[in-house]
Parts: C-alpha cells; sequence; structure tokens
C-alpha cells in the first residue's frame, strides 16, 4: 500500500490537470500508478513525463541495454514496481529470459551477455552501490560504446535510480489500487 493517497483525479483544482493526464495516458497507454502518485504535483508530473519519456524514447543507446540497466536498478534498490513495469519492455527490446533471471546475480552467469551488456551492468552496479565511478570503469564503457552511448547509459542508470527512489519513498506497488 502506498505511503501516501493517489491523487483524487475525478474533480481536479487546477484545469491543466486533465490535458497532462491524457498526454500521459498518451505517451504511457495508461495512468500508471507512478503517474498518479506524482499528479499531486503536476509541474513534477508534467517535467517527469518530458524527461522520461526523452530518455527511453529518444536516445541512441540501443533499448536492450537501456532495459537492462533499469531492470538491473530496479533489482539493486529493491524497487519491485519498477522491475515488473521494465521487464516486459526488456522482452519487447530482445532481452531473453534467461539474462534477465539471471541479473541479481549476472557475474555469475556472464556467458548470458555480451560485452557491452557486461558493461552496462558493471557501471550500472557502481553507479546505483558506490556513486562514484572509476575512471577505468568509463573509459571501457567509452570505448565500447562511443561518448554519446556512454553518457546515455550514465544518464538512464542515474534517471531510472530516481525513479526507484521516488517509487520506493512513496511506497508505490503494483498491487496498489489506484
Amino acid at each position: 500500500m502506498a505511503h501516501l493517497p493517489y491523487a483524487d483525479l475525478r474533480d481536479p483544482a487546477d484545469p491543466a490537470v486533465m490535458p497532462l493526464v491524457e498526454r500521459i495516458v498518451a505517451e504511457r497507454g495508461e495512468l500508471l500508478h507512478l503517474y498518479q502518485m506524482l499528479l499531486h504535483s503536476p509541474p513534477l508530473a508534467d517535467g517527469w513525463l518530458y524527461y522520461l519519456t526523452r530518455v527511453r524514447q529518444q536516445l541512441s543507446l540501443p533499448g536492450a541495454l537501456r532495459e537492462l540497466a533499469i531492470v538491473q536498478v530496479a533489482h539493486l534498490n529493491g524497487a519491485s514496481y519498477e522491475a515488473a513495469q521494465h521487464l516486459p519492455i526488456a522482452r519487447r527490446e530482445g532481452v531473453d529470459d534467461a539474462a534477465l533471471a539471471a541479473l541479481p546475480d549476472w557475474q555469475a552467469r556472464p556467458e548470458l551477455f555480451s560485452e557491452a551488456q557486461r558493461l552496462a551492468l558493471e557501471l550500472t552496479d557502481t553507479m546505483t552501490r558506490a556513486v562514484q565511478v572509476p575512471p577505468a570503469l568509463m573509459a571501457r564503457v567509452r570505448e565500447a560504446l562511443g561518448e554519446r552511448q556512454a553518457v546515455e547509459l550514465a544518464g538512464v542508470i542515474a534517471a531510472y535510480n530516481m525513479v526507484s527512489r521516488f517509487l520506493e519513498a512513496t511506497g508505490i506497488h503494483a498491487h496498489d489500487a489506484g
């Protein structure tokens, strides 16, 4: 159960909220619990939607790398809602079930991951657990992915650490009634 109630959208006080709700549904397919919580602050919900839509849909980073990083962040932070939302997306991006099942202990099954995926997961683990990234690790990521995708990967990892921390702070879970 969420730590705060979800926003009541039956009679919003702010007339600007309904067009935002319509945009959320258009871009996400439904009004997810995350956005039901964010809509307590329409400016926050609007900025979140804008930012994370671009992170998820407009980067050059391959979708499989993006989703591996997102699901790993969710595992590391104990954010089950985030993992549940992104497992189907990871599958659509071509990540197989064996790799997804191995994520919590991916280093024990390196053969399931490409070199780029192992680097992405190492960066994800480091950024999420330690925050500071050794220059040698970032140099390896840059060498494998190029500067743009190295920056995009770091941005995805940072963004989804933000998401999981918000989800866990507010207690959002998939089984909540919206």
